[in-house]
């Protein structure tokens, strides 16, 4: 393989507009508990530490009050027969509970259940409403991103499927060219499957290989089907993959796809479970690598919809540490200008979060001393004896013939 080592800078161009932030105050109520690993902390641990760094500080950022969804809204994705199950799910048998994938280990009920992820829903939407309408350039919602709710039941920690109705929604609205780019270790299945017949949406999932994880799909052959083929794209990744192979294989599928797609407006779910320390997942990012990804959607925005961008949470377990500082550094790449990687997080922050969590909160900000670089994807199949170009290859010969694009060059 030929090309130079790649890298990109330390500073992103300045948004064109303002960044809203989407909350609920009762999206704080969904969390399944103490032992389990969806904490409501994750997000207001990682806005608390963007405030404390001075992130929220810039005059980019405003706040949204968001509504609880309604009903109306829930049904742009989910059965009305699974939305009476939420709702009544307290007094419901467990048998029957489990039928919708609730009541389980992975997504137990808890009182308010069904107000508590209409909050989440209700954040997405009115981020997914605020940059289509253009008040705003980007927005957040860092409590989003449950990409795994099916249609007809909950899956992997998720009730209802914010970030496919907050898409619904906009092409309800009238946009006619949503790209979905998800960064969660776990396949993005959910959203897939709300648009695996929908040429108006491209998905596209890098995670960790289904046949080693949760929820053993996204295989380079899932492509849609219908008038949506070629528009659900999956790149699974070996475990084991680090930041420079992470990067490589976003860089070499990516880009060359959205350019070619053209969207009107981008949403990212940008769960960072890819983490090194994330307890649930076997890959090997670093905060530094997440931040160069952020960094690639958040200018690939700019340069084809107008920055248009929704930004959503999602998946990270690693609750006083990984999740925080990769999340800060989100909220920072939107709002104008990635933080540096040796920036001191102040000792107030740490010394709550390490009482929260019972370990020791990090000093800075970023994992690595040194810049993340990576090979770019060349002409040709790649090294056959990497698990990582083999996986890029794949994906490639799967999907891009379908846009009429040779899956063995960018030219």
């Amino acid at each position: 393989m030929h090309g130079a080592d790649s890298h990109f800078g330390g500073e992103t161009a300045a948004v064109s507009g303002s960044v809203a932030l989407a909350e609920n105050p009762l999206s704080a109520s969904y969390d399944f508990g103490a032992e389990h690993p969806m904490r409501a902390a994750r997000a207001e641990l990682a806005l608390d530490l963007a405030r404390s760094l001075g992130v929220m500080d810039r005059t980019s950022w405003c706040r949204i009050s968001a509504p609880t969804a309604e009903s109306r809204e829930l049904a742009l994705v989910h059965s009305s027969t699974y939305i009476a199950m939420v709702r009544s799910a307290g007094r419901v048998p467990v048998t029957i509970l489990h039928a919708f994938g609730l009541g389980t280990n992975d997504t137990p009920i808890f009182e308010g259940i069904h107000e508590a992820a209409s909050a989440v829903v209700g954040a997405s939407i009115s981020a997914c409403r605020s940059v289509w309408s253009r008040r705003t350039t980007h927005a957040v919602s860092l409590v989003g991103g449950l990409h795994h709710a099916m249609p007809e039941n909950a899956s992997g920690f998720c009730v209802y499927n914010d970030v496919a109705i907050g898409i619904a929604d906009m092409l309800a609205a009238g946009c006619c060219r949503v790209a979905y780019v998800d960064l969660d270790a776990h396949h993005g299945d959910g959203v897939e499957t709300v648009f695996a017949s929908d040429p108006r949406v491209l998905t596209i999932s890098i995670h960790q290989d289904g046949r080693t994880i949760f929820p053993g799909t996204g295989h380079s052959t899932e492509v849609g089907s219908l008038a949506g083929e070629g528009f659900s794209v999956n790149v699974p990744l070996p475990p084991g993959t680090s930041d420079h192979e992470w990067l490589r294989a976003l860089t070499a599928v990516v880009p060359v796809l959205l350019r070619t797609f053209r969207p009107e407006v981008m949403v990212a779910q940008c769960g960072c479970d890819a983490h090194v320390r994330d307890p649930l997942t076997d890959l090997q990012m670093t905060v530094d690598g997440f931040t160069v990804a952020y960094q690639l959607i958040h200018d690939l925005a700019h340069e084809l919809c107008d920055g248009r961008l929704i930004v959503l949470g999602g998946g990270g377990y690693d609750l006083g540490s990984a999740v925080p500082r990769s999340w800060s550094q989100l909220l920072a790449v939107v709002s104008g200008e990635v933080l540096p990687s040796e920036t001191a997080i102040p000792e107030p922050w740490r010394e709550f979060t390490g009482h929260l969590t019972g370990a020791s909160a990090p000093a800075v900000l970023g994992d690595r001393v040194d810049p993340v670089r990576w090979q770019p994807w060349d002409a040709g199949d790649g090294d056959p004896d990497n698990l990582v170009d083999r996986a890029i290859a794949r994906t490639r010969r799967a999907v891009f013939p379908l846009h009429a694009l040779d899956p063995f060059s960018d030219r």
